[in-house]
């Protein structure tokens, strides 16, 4: 596939209002570890080859394990997730398929909520429509998969 456009230089005020929009979710206070789950999960869903890209090799520099990262689509099934990760993961989908399903129901709130206080689940919430837009970017210009090198670390290499 060939890129379509690159976004950032066609409109660098969009791409510094997605960019300020990453810095408040990284200032959140919610771990690194499942803020790269939800991203990842959210992106698998979205069929967005580039966040996995990043994501997963920023997964993987910050001491994610290969093993969680192959099982992530199949997380309800897998034992290594912990309870706030399932819930996370569970709020995650709902709020990523929100245009198809047109709601989030009580069951995933309330599971949300035994793990997440109020101000960490709108966090969640922001980090989950911050992935979400960053997936429509670059599946719409089919920005270039491969080249990113995560800056966390040498396990996050090409």
């Amino acid at each position: 596939m060939q890129q379509r456009l690159d976004y950032k230089s066609a409109s660098p005020e969009a791409f510094n209002a997605m960019i300020r929009t990453e810095q408040q979710v990284h200032k959140s206070g919610l771990e690194e570890s499942l803020l790269e789950l939800v991203k990842s999960r959210a992106s698998q869903i979205n069929g967005c080859a580039w966040c996995l890209d990043m994501h997963s090799k920023d997964a993987r520099a910050r001491g994610e394990t290969e093993q969680r990262l192959y099982l992530l689509p199949v997380w309800r099934d897998a034992p290594c997730y912990s309870a706030r990760e399932r819930a996370a993961l569970a709020w995650t989908e709902a709020v990523t398929q929100i245009g198809v399903t047109h709601d989030v129901s009580d069951a995933v709130y309330d599971e949300a909520r035994r793990h997440f206080d109020e101000k960490a689940l709108v966090d969640l919430t922001l980090a989950i429509v911050a992935i979400n837009g960053w997936n429509r970017m670059n599946v719409a210009f089919r920005t270039k998969v491969g080249d990113y090198v995560s800056p966390h670390g040498k396990a996050g290499a090409r």
